[in-house]
């Protein structure tokens, strides 16, 4: 819920596979706290014995369903924008897995120049300084998590199923409303002294 929107496409994929295993999935509220990584989300509703199986299995299913079925944040485009503009890299680090997050990459035409996927809170630190990473944008709790083990800036979006005021509670450098004030705020910090 920073840079796209799955919830449709996250919803049918998971209906899919609630289906396909008979085991029910309140497919409202997963996609209401959507972010950490999808065996966290497996582990409510199945067995744990069955959750390695039934991740293999969404994330077979979920190119066909969630990839078409995910639109774009109002403001993704300008906020990478802003980053090529201002001569930086885009590197997307998501607790998404890797083929699955280039496949929306793709889809959506975002101008990202990296992506590394699997990743979550703290563990995105170690991505983040590999790339050089001196700001992080996310909608988490575990996106600030990640910034800060990185030694970068957290902008924290209350896009996702974080509000704004939890997001400036946990400790984000920035909280935005949303990706269309990202380009005014990059303005702003980089003419900062």
């Amino acid at each position: 819920m920073t840079l796209i929107d799955g919830r449709k496409g996250i919803g049918a994929a998971m209906q899919l596979l609630s289906d396909e295993t008979g085991v029910p999935v309140d497919v409202d509220l997963v996609v209401s706290r959507l972010g950490p990584p999808l065996e966290q989300e497996l582990a409510q509703w199945f067995p744990a014995e069955q959750v390695p199986a039934a991740a293999d299995r969404y994330r077979a299913i979920y190119p066909a369903l969630a990839v078409s079925g995910t639109d774009a944040m109002p403001g993704a485009h300008e906020a990478l924008a802003a980053v090529h503009r201002h001569g930086g890299r885009v590197v997307l680090v998501t607790a998404k897995a890797q083929r699955n997050a280039e496949l929306h990459v793709e889809h959506l035409g975002l101008a990202v120049d990296d992506v590394v996927g699997g990743l979550w809170s703290d563990g995105k630190g170690a991505a983040l300084r590999e790339h050089g990473a001196s700001v992080y944008v996310g909608d988490h709790l575990g996106d600030i998590r990640g910034a800060r083990a990185a030694g970068a800036v957290s902008v924290a979006v209350a896009t996702g199923p974080i509000s704004a005021s939890d997001l400036a509670a946990a400790g984000a450098d920035a909280v935005l409303a949303d990706l269309t004030g990202f380009p005014a705020w990059l303005d702003a910090y980089r003419a900062a002294p």
